[in-house]
C-alpha cells in the first residue's frame, strides 16, 4: 500500500500542476498587439507667390579707369617742391610738383638771343640786296664803257694808230667788268633763297623758343581735373630726367568696374543690351551701396567668358583705383518666377511641396539668385509648371528628402492665417533659419 501511494504521489502533483496551468492561461487578460507610428518630420513652409522678378548674376570686378594721369618732368631739372601726398583729393589748378625754373630761363634767353642774331641777318640781307640793286646799275654802266674803250683802240689799231698793248688792256678791262656784272647779278638772284634760309632758321630758334616756354609753364605740375592723387615718385631735391613720372592721379568721374562675365551668360546680356542699353548693377562697400550700370562689352573674350565694363552711377567718393568689388548684375526679368531659400533647393534642380501631409518633389528650372533690397534675405529663385501659387513649399532642409515623407509644419496655424501666402510665411522661414529635422512618435 505503502508502495503504491509513493508511486501515485508524484503522478498527482503533476496532474494537479498542469490543470493549474491551463486555469491559469485561461484566465489571463488579454493583451492588444502594440501598434506601429510612422514618424512625422517636422518642417519650415512658405506659400508660392509667382512674380515677375529679375534673376541676379554675381560677378567679381575690379575698379579701374581709362584716364589715369601721369604727370611727367618737361626738361631735365631739380625738384624744389612737391605739394601733395599719395591719396589727396586734389581740385582742378592745385599745384602738385615744382621744378626749378632757374634749369629752364637760361635756355630761354639763349634762345632769344639767337632769334635776335637771325632778325638781324635777314636785316642786313634786305639792305645788301638794295645796294647791290644799285651797284649793279652802275656796273653796267662801267662795263659799257669798257666795251667802249675796246671798240675805239680797234679803230685806232685798224688806223694803225693805236698800240697792240693798249687794246689788250681795254679788252682784259672789259672781261673784268663784265664778271662783276654777272656776279651781282647772281648775287641778286640769289638773295630770295638766303632771305628763306635765314627765315627758316628764324622759324626753327622761335618753334625752339616756344618749345622752352612750354617746358617752363610746365615746370609747375598742376592737377588737369579735380581728382585723387594715387603715387608721387619724387622729393624736393631729386633730379629728374624729361619724361620722368613725378606724380599719378585720376578723376573720380572717370572710374569704371570691370567685371569678368562667365561665357553662359555673354549672350543673354549681349542681346538685352542692345534692346535697353543699359542693365541695373550695385555693389556695396561696407554699409555703403554703389549704383552701377552694365555699359558695355569687353571687344575681347577669354576661354572663360569676357569683360562687361560698369558706369559707376552714384557718387564714386567711396571707390579707390584697383578696388575689389562683388557686383551684382540685374539680368532680364521673367514672369511666373517663385524667390525661395537656397536651403529649400535640392542638387540645383528640386523642391519639395507639402501636399496632404506628405513631401512631392517637383523638378525645378534654377533662374539665379535675387535680393529685393539691402536687407533682404538673398533667395534662389525658380520656375516650374508644377507650382501653382499658394501651394506650401517645404523650406527645411532634409537629408533624408524623399516623395511621400511624412512631415507637419513647424507653426500649422500661423501658416493657415496667411493670406495667400509670400509675406507672413517668408517671413517665419527667415526668422527660423535653417530649422533642425525634428522626429516625434
Amino acid at each position: 500500500m505503502r508502495t503504491a501511494f509513493k508511486i501515485l504521489l508524484p503522478i498527482l502533483v503533476v496532474a494537479i500542476g498542469i490543470g493549474a496551468f491551463r486555469v491559469l492561461k485561461s484566465t489571463k487578460p488579454e493583451q492588444t498587439p502594440p501598434e506601429v507610428q510612422e514618424r512625422v518630420w517636422r518642417v519650415d513652409v512658405e506659400r508660392a507667390v509667382p512674380q515677375r522678378l529679375a534673376p541676379e548674376l554675381t560677378l567679381y570686378g575690379r575698379v579701374e579707369t581709362p584716364d589715369l594721369l601721369r604727370a611727367t618732368a618737361s626738361a631735365s631739372a631739380w625738384v624744389t617742391d612737391v605739394a601733395v601726398r599719395d591719396g589727396e583729393l586734389v581740385a582742378e589748378g592745385d599745384v602738385l610738383v615744382r621744378l626749378d625754373e632757374r634749369d629752364f630761363l637760361p635756355r630761354i634767353e639763349q634762345a632769344k638771343a639767337q632769334i635776335a642774331e637771325l632778325e638781324a641777318e635777314i636785316e642786313s640781307e634786305r639792305n645788301r640786296y638794295e645796294t647791290d640793286k644799285l651797284a649793279l646799275e652802275k656796273e653796267k654802266r662801267l662795263l659799257d664803257l669798257a666795251r667802249d674803250a675796246v671798240a675805239r683802240q680797234e679803230r685806232l689799231k685798224t688806223q694803225q694808230v693805236g698800240a697792240e698793248q693798249a687794246l689788250d688792256e681795254a679788252e682784259r678791262a672789259a672781261v673784268q667788268q663784265a664778271l662783276a656784272v654777272s656776279n651781282r647779278e647772281m648775287s641778286l638772284a640769289d638773295h630770295p633763297t638766303r632771305v628763306r634760309a635765314l627765315e627758316a632758321r628764324l622759324a626753327s630758334n622761335q618753334a625752339r623758343l616756344q618749345e622752352l616756354q612750354l617746358e617752363y609753364e610746365r615746370a609747375t605740375l598742376r592737377a588737369p581735373y579735380d581728382g585723387i592723387v594715387t603715387g608721387v615718385e619724387v622729393t624736393p631735391g631729386d633730379q629728374v630726367a624729361k619724361g620722368q613720372v613725378l606724380a599719378r592721379m585720376f578723376a573720380l568721374d572717370s572710374l569704371q568696374v570691370r567685371a569678368r562675365i562667365p561665357a553662359p551668360y555673354q549672350a543673354e546680356l549681349l542681346t538685352a543690351l542692345r534692346q535697353a542699353g543699359t542693365l541695373p548693377a550695385a555693389a556695396e562697400i561696407g554699409d555703403t551701396a554703389v549704383a552701377l550700370t552694365l555699359d558695355r562689352i569687353a571687344g575681347e573674350a577669354g576661354p572663360s567668358g569676357v569683360d562687361g565694363l560698369f558706369h559707376v552711377a552714384s557718387d564714386p567718393a567711396a571707390l579707390r583705383l584697383g578696388q575689389m568689388l562683388t557686383v551684382r548684375l540685374e539680368r532680364p526679368a521673367r514672369d511666373g518666377v517663385i524667390a525661395v531659400p537656397f536651403r529649400a533647393v535640392y542638387g540645383g534642380g528640386r523642391i519639395y511641396k507639402l501636399e496632404d501631409g506628405r513631401m512631392v518633389g517637383v523638378d525645378v528650372e534654377t533662374l539665379g539668385e535675387h535680393r529685393g533690397g539691402k536687407d533682404e534675405v538673398e533667395r534662389l529663385l525658380v520656375r516650374s509648371p508644377q507650382i501653382k501659387a499658394g501651394d506650401l513649399i517645404v523650406t527645411t532642409h532634409m537629408p533624408n528628402a524623399m516623395d511621400g515623407l511624412r512631415v507637419e509644419t513647424l507653426d500649422e496655424g500661423r501658416m493657415a492665417k496667411a493670406p495667400g501666402g509670400g509675406a507672413q510665411g517668408a517671413g517665419a522661414a527667415s526668422a527660423k533659419g535653417s530649422a533642425q529635422t525634428q522626429a516625434v512618435q
